[in-house]
């Protein structure tokens, strides 16, 4: 672009006006990178809808489907709406919540019971982190936004409509079943009520309160109608699933209708209390604080690349890093558990739930170690109140209740690291407490684990994807015991931590399921896949992808291999292997297969920095930037698999700046291959890590030489204690591997073998 001369008074105008207007775009520079329909295609299981930051209300459309792509409660197949409900699990495996469903209709309806969807295009859709707009092909304008325990709906009504609001207890699909509704109509713009269910998590208990910006001129209660002068109460309830209550709010021909929806796990009273976290009806800027909230959050890690799709998968990987674990406490840090029971966090502290710790020990965690100093304390304060109410840290916890999904005990990892990284405003003694407990509970196969040194096949399957998770657990253990003096559970943990042995069969190379006689389960093919877990001996995929997770110990499995090489070489094999799975009832989560690694499940997900620690991190440099460049991408099918609440977003914000938790419990980061050209991490103390990729290119995918603030670094890792000091690290790029680089043993990552 030319510029012509005219005068200095002018040219200084003009950079004045430039540099108020590039202070204005510095505060808006991040969202415009986030697409919230990346995840909500293909087995992602994302939802596009408005929220927060970690918050209680996810408001967000559902299509009104059941089935495994509907988990979230929208697919970006479907061509129709239901309703907007206020509560959905991000990227999961198996579907829950959706409660307190709004759906806005032309005119009322005189039945209890009806068919709600319309059908909309996705041409007329439209979302950004904390907003969410579509319209109807009756004519309906639907826009939303929310705060943490509050959604804000805007509907703008076509000329001939009678508007009315409708509110659907009995919204329920997938797992969920309403088993207590109830609705008390206060007053002609408020009503309150409480929704009891059972699901994936049963004996959830939500409350709500509504009000709306003008009074409805009359209502209808389970489709009839009332007399609206009076404060009018129904409610149903009886053991057992019921056809729930719903409400239709039917107002005076006009434009539009705005409503309030605020949320408390603790009673209705609360809820409304709730509603002054939107204290007017502005609602651009109720959508404007939010996205304040989430420039905020996404400004923590400021990147540059000259490739703006990179940029964009990387900022909407981010956000998604954010949305879980969410707020389950009212402000004052009160909530009600699953079993009814009134508590309250300690210290002006909340409550988070949703705990998908199987997926997000791996990345997800580590990651907010760094990115959650004003949440973390709070977060592992949770799993210990969790603890406290259930005599057992979580596995999976929903709404409080125990899901008991997946194998491990992997709420230890997340507290250890946690605990050995110093997070402040954790007991120490406590955590370590609750990890034995977990350690040497009565259920889980894991009295036989301890007895056998293993978990027997013949008990109740998983044979090898629990004793591997068990160990790697109990190595955590081992840390912590170690930092807090502990010397006998030390001993204990560490000989625990080396149970992946018994495992290891020299003649395949592979871990086999073991029957309690000692012998390995025959006949044996890598490739078979069994989804049904007490049948499995691999949960979720087969083999291939089990039978390299020891991420304590990478050298340890190296030696047990009877050449040398023979790990190498069985890494090489692995992402080189006929993509395919044999079985009649072969497990849908193991995909975005790569040779037989699979990266859309995260057993895989450390696998191919595995190389670094045998001193070959060329290879993982090579591996990683191919999963990187074909396993994420800018459309709805983005992820390879189920998003996972945050962890397989995790895998790819760690990756893109160029290193990784591969053991995700003792502060080291493992270099991969830099994506992205500059990565500037605010840690939580507020120092700015710096990494830069010099000469980074899609062919300079190799790591020629590194240097931290100036200074030749050796190391094929850093640790979190180095990045906390702040500074530069600088990586210069390469299309050829050096083969010389991290090929010493004091610069290859921890490793219990050493």
């Amino acid at each position: 672009m030319k510029l012509h001369y005219k005068s200095f008074a002018i040219i200084f105008a003009a950079a004045g006006l430039a540099m108020i207007s590039s202070n204005q775009a510095s505060a808006q520079q991040y969202t415009k990178y986030v697409d919230p329909f990346i995840g909500t295609g293909g087995h992602g299981h994302t939802y596009p809808g408005a929220t927060v930051p970690f918050s209680l209300v996810q408001l967000s459309p559902d299509n009104g489907k059941n089935g495994w792509d509907w988990v979230s409660g929208y697919h970006i197949s479907a061509d129709s709406i239901a309703g907007f409900s206020h509560m959905h699990l991000s990227g999961t495996g198996i579907g829950d919540w959706l409660d307190i469903a709004i759906m806005p209709l032309i005119q009322p309806i005189n039945q209890k019971d009806f068919d709600t969807r319309v059908k909309f295009s996705h041409d007329n859709e439209k979302a950004s982190p904390g907003y969410y707009e579509v319209k109807l092909e009756n004519g309906i304008q639907a826009k939303l936004t929310s705060t943490e325990r509050v959604g804000l709906h805007n509907y703008s009504f076509p000329n001939n409509a009678k508007p009315t609001i409708r509110l659907d207890l009995g919204h329920a699909y997938n797992w969920d079943r309403p088993m207590e509704t109830e609705i008390k109509i206060l007053n002609d713009s408020t009503a309150i009520g409480k929704r009891y269910s059972y699901g994936w998590a049963n004996q959830q208990h939500i409350y709500f309160a509504i009000r709306f910006n003008k009074p409805f001129n009359s209502y209808l209660l389970n489709g009839n109608k009332t007399n609206e002068k009076q404060v009018t109460q129904i409610n149903n309830s009886r053991q057992g699933p019921i056809n729930a209550v719903n409400a239709q709010f039917i107002f005076q021909p006009t434009e539009q209708v705005d409503l309030k929806v605020a949320l408390s796990t603790t009673s209705a009273e609360k809820a409304i209390e709730a509603l002054n976290e939107i204290p007017n009806w502005n609602f651009n800027q109720v959508k404007s604080n939010a996205e304040n909230q989430w420039e905020k959050e996404l400004g923590k890690i400021k990147v540059e690349s000259t490739d703006e799709t990179l940029k964009k998968i990387f900022y909407t990987a981010l956000y998604h890093t954010a949305v879980s674990p969410t707020l389950y406490s009212d402000k004052d840090g009160e909530y009600k558990n699953y079993k009814g029971e009134i508590h309250k966090m300690n210290n002006a502290g909340q409550r988070y739930t949703l705990f998908s710790l199987w997926d997000t020990f791996r990345a997800l965690k580590p990651l907010l170690t760094i990115t959650q100093s004003e949440r973390y304390t709070d977060m592992m304060n949770s799993m210990l109140a969790f603890y406290d109410e259930n005599g057992l840290l979580p596995v999976w916890d929903l709404s409080t209740f125990e899901t008991n999904t997946m194998t491990g005990y992997h709420a230890v990892p997340v507290l250890a690291d946690a605990v050995l990284k110093d997070i402040p405003g954790i007991d120490q003694e406590k955590a370590f407490k609750a990890m034995l407990a977990s350690a040497n509970q009565k259920i889980r196969e894991v009295p036989d684990y301890i007895e056998y040194g293993y978990v027997p096949q013949d008990v109740n399957g998983g044979s090898v994807t629990s004793t591997l998770e068990y160990a790697f657990d109990d190595y955590c253990i081992s840390l912590v015991a170690k930092k807090l003096g502990k010397k006998k559970e030390y001993e204990e943990y560490t000989k625990r931590a080396k149970n992946y042995i018994h495992l290891f069969d020299p003649n395949s190379g592979f871990m086999r399921a073991k029957l309690k006689n000692g012998k390995f389960v025959e006949p044996f093919d890598p490739f078979y896949s069994e989804h049904e877990f007490s049948k499995s001996q691999y949960i979720e995929g087969n083999a291939w992808q089990h039978s390299f997770f020891v991420p304590h110990d990478v050298r340890g499995l190296a030696k047990l291999f009877p050449k040398k090489d023979g790990l190498d070489k069985m890494l090489d094999t692995l992402f080189t292997a006929p993509s395919f799975m044999t079985g009649e009832n072969q497990s849908p989560d193991a995909s975005g297969f790569i040779g037989q690694y699979a990266h859309g499940n995260e057993p895989s997900h450390h696998i191919a920095y595995m190389y670094s620690y045998l001193g070959k991190p060329w290879k993982t440099q090579e591996k990683v930037r191919a999963i990187i460049d074909s396993m994420y991408h800018e459309r709805p099918d983005g992820y390879a698999g189920n998003e996972d609440a945050g962890q397989m977003s995790a895998w790819a914000v760690w990756s893109m700046m160029g290193l990784y938790p591969a053991s995700p419990v003792n502060g080291e980061y493992v270099f991969g291959s830099p994506a992205l050209d500059k990565s500037d991490i605010t840690m939580p103390n507020g120092k700015i890590f710096s990494i830069i990729a010099k000469n980074n290119s899609k062919k300079n995918i190799y790591i020629k030489s590194i240097t931290l603030n100036g200074k030749p670094y050796k190391n094929t890792y850093i640790t979190h204690k180095n990045m906390l000091k702040g500074g530069t690290l600088e990586f210069q790029m390469s299309d050829v591997p050096n083969q010389k680089f991290g090929t010493q043993k004091k610069s290859l990552p921890t490793s219990m073998e050493n």
